[in-house]
């Protein structure tokens, strides 16, 4: 598709992203301390859709873990080796066009217990290096404060979020980012995905099932008190640099009833309740809603609250919504019926009317504009869609060639409905494709699961040169970018 005339603002900020927990390696490097990404184990004996299996962290697995100084076993703990590629990574993000690069800084690189009074300088220095080559090109930085790499000391000392004294700690974190590097960075986001804290719960909130009576509470609970950092360090920052913004992120699980009976519809408006306005409402509207008393006492839910809290999430808002967006969902008062298919986070239920990834992630296009204009009728505060993308099966040809016709295709298609949901009235202001280059995948700990513009010679048992080499969508997108979105073709 080919329009002479783009309806994207000419300001708009095309870029991509990756994360610390799946590019940067660097385990044990300058100081850099455990994760709980660095626990996530890459078997391949485990069926690579059997998220359950991958995600299923044990106090026996941390265990182990920590014992364990093996990074092929661990793939995140070398990822692609960005901490030794940074350079030559963001200037082909560059040769591309971006307008803006996303990245996370991680807090066990700053803080490697994630319990120290001073940070360490090494882990500092490491991101003014890496900004400065983001400068250098004239590109925009969007830095996630925690994306999915929390301290494990955290973990075993602190039983993770639930523990209040964590959101002290994440603060003096967050407060360190901003000291240091705030006047250079004007968006932020404070959670990668805060929803994940009830279907992908270790990674995002350090609570072990195993360690555990009341885990739903404790997920809850956990939540909260992000929700409470959140507000705190939105604080700081305004405080810090006026002119920074802080944006909150969900997964978005877009969903529609199965069918037009009234339990289907009333299901997919308890999924969308619970699944996502939930996060959102406390983020952008700053106070729990009232739909959640229910769910919490159906749940035996009870959350603490401390004294200042409410005011806290009723001040200092979110100042725009970002979310990653890869499939949608159907909901249903029968699910058992209904055959199940892989997603993002959780599994879900197969919608007959779209076509799946390798992965079976269904891929609906206009569900994006559907999701835009979903948000933005109930928020009316700016969008950014930081996550989109496919995952699949790249292979470097006889010409050494990589040619990804089908990621030009699925993000042809999305950015087409971006296109309409902007025409519909949305204000979107950026859209940062995942991933800028193939990294380890968040779930699986796989590397042949590959999303990125960039193919790096690497395999899922972590052999290969790491070399980077560019694919077809490389060169599509960079034209994208070069017209702004005009041509798609």
């Amino acid at each position: 598709m080919t329009n002479s005339t783009s309806i994207f603002p000419k300001n708009f900020l095309w870029g991509g992203a990756i994360a610390a927990c799946q590019t940067e390696g660097g385990y044990g490097k300058n100081g850099r301390g455990m994760a709980v990404s660095d626990i996530s184990f890459y078997d391949s004996q485990i069926d690579r859709q059997d998220l359950a299996k991958h995600r299923n962290i044990t106090t026996e697995k941390i265990e182990a873990a920590i014992t364990d100084p093996d990074t092929k076993r661990y793939p995140k703990r070398h990822g692609i080796d960005f901490y030794h590629h940074y350079k030559e990574d963001i200037a082909l993000c560059a040769e591309m066009g971006f307008k803006v690069f996303r990245f996370s800084m991680a807090w066990s690189r700053i803080f490697p217990t994630g319990d120290e009074l001073t940070p360490n300088q090494e882990g500092l220095a490491f991101y003014d290096a890496v900004l400065t080559e983001i400068e250098k090109y004239g590109m925009e930085p969007l830095v996630t404060i925690s994306h999915f790499e929390m301290p494990v000391a955290l973990v075993t000392n602190y039983c993770g979020w639930t523990d209040r004294k964590v959101i002290q700690l994440f603060t003096r974190f967050a407060e360190t980012l901003f000291t240091h590097f705030g006047q250079r960075v004007t968006y932020w986001i404070s959670f990668n995905e805060i929803n994940a804290g009830r279907f992908s719960t270790f990674k995002s909130t350090g609570v072990v099932a195993d360690k555990t009576d009341q885990y739903v509470q404790d997920c809850y609970q956990a939540v909260h008190h992000q929700f409470v950092a959140a507000a705190l360090i939105t604080k700081r920052l305004h405080e810090i640099n006026p002119k920074a913004q802080m944006g909150c992120m969900i997964a978005r699980f877009t969903t529609y009833p199965a069918t037009c009976n009234p339990d289907d519809v009333l299901q997919m408006m308890h999924d969308d309740q619970y699944d996502n306005f939930f996060y959102t409402d406390v983020m952008i509207r700053g106070a729990y809603p009232g739909y959640m008393n229910r769910f919490f006492k159906d749940n035996d839910v009870a959350i603490q609250w401390a004294d200042g809290d409410k005011e806290l999430l009723a001040t200092h808002t979110a100042d725009y919504l970002a979310f990653s967006y890869y499939m949608s969902n159907i909901s249903s008062a029968n699910p058992n019926e209904l055959d199940q298919t892989d997603a993002n986070l959780k599994k879900g239920l197969k919608n007959p009317y779209l076509e799946s990834s390798a992965w079976g992630w269904q891929i609906d296009p206009k569900g994006l504009r559907y999701t835009l204009n979903n948000l933005y009728d109930r928020y009316q505060v700016p969008l950014f869609i930081v996550e989109n993308g496919i995952g699949a099966e790249d292979y470097v040809t006889t010409d050494g060639k990589i040619h990804d016709t089908y990621r030009i295709d699925y993000l042809q298609k999305h950015i087409e409905q971006m296109r309409e949901a902007i025409v519909d009235g949305v204000e979107l202001i950026g859209y940062t494709m995942w991933s800028s280059l193939d990294i380890v995948s968040s779930g699986t700990s796989e590397m042949s699961k590959r999303y990125g513009f960039i193919y790096v010679d690497q395999d899922d048992d972590g052999n290969g040169t790491l070399s980077r080499s560019k694919k077809d969508s490389f060169y599509w997108y960079q034209k994208v970018i070069a017209t702004n979105g005009a041509d798609l073709s």
